[in-house]
């Protein structure tokens, strides 16, 4: 996977997550489906999408809340 792909998946998944901010949580899985679909074209596994989306966690861009279940949102801007 090429550095423009990654940049664009990982665009493209906080772009949804602050899209539905408020109105939709989105579980990893969720997010990992979506991306396949959406890469489908550019031959990206679900192992690739992972680890793109492990990278975004690593690096605080989206952390893990919990209400009734585990899903990924927006950390809180103090």
């Amino acid at each position: 996977m090429t550095d423009e792909i990654k940049k664009k998946v990982e665009d493209k998944i906080i772009g949804l997550v602050k899209e539905y901010a408020g109105k939709k949580r989105f579980k990893p899985i969720d997010l990992v489906k979506e991306m396949e679909r959406d890469f489908a074209a550019e031959g990206l596994t679900k192992d690739d999408i992972k680890g793109v989306l492990k990278d975004i966690m690593d690096e605080g861009k989206l952390v893990y809340g919990y209400a009734g279940g585990s899903f990924l949102t927006l950390p809180d801007e103090n």
